[in-house]
């Protein structure tokens, strides 16, 4: 059974960090994309960054680019985002889901992930 499992969340802090961990179980991620998303209340879905799992290769929103990372993790089948200098408007919850899309440019359209993640809160707030 394909299972997608996002952890990491919770309150904190602006200016601080998190890490969310997205681990998949019931198909290898070696040729997929992962892709993080994150909703704020009120507001549609937006993409944030993905990572292409065979070749390492990433994309990230403007609005995250040098302050969030994404990465393969060292246990197989996780895939991280690092998040520091996180701000307010960070706030959301964030989804991990998966595409098979083993070539092609960065990033895919939302709708060919076929697999999403129940969600993890980031509430960024002091």
């Amino acid at each position: 059974q394909v299972q997608l499992v996002e952890s990491g969340g919770g309150l904190v802090q602006p200016g601080g960090s998190l890490r969310l961990s997205c681990a998949a179980s019931g198909f290898t991620l070696d040729y997929y994309v992962i892709g993080w998303f994150r909703q704020a209340p009120g507001k549609e879905r937006e993409g944030v960054s993905c990572i292409r799992h065979s070749d390492g290769s990433t994309y990230y929103a403007d609005s995250v680019k040098g302050r969030f990372t994404i990465s393969r993790g060292n246990i197989k089948n996780t895939v991280y985002l690092q998040m520091n200098s996180l701000k307010p408007e960070d706030t959301g919850v964030y989804y991990c889901a998966t595409a098979p899309f083993p070539i092609g440019s960065l990033p895919i359209p939302p709708q060919i992930y076929n697999s999403w993640g129940q969600g993890t809160q980031v509430p960024v707030s002091s």
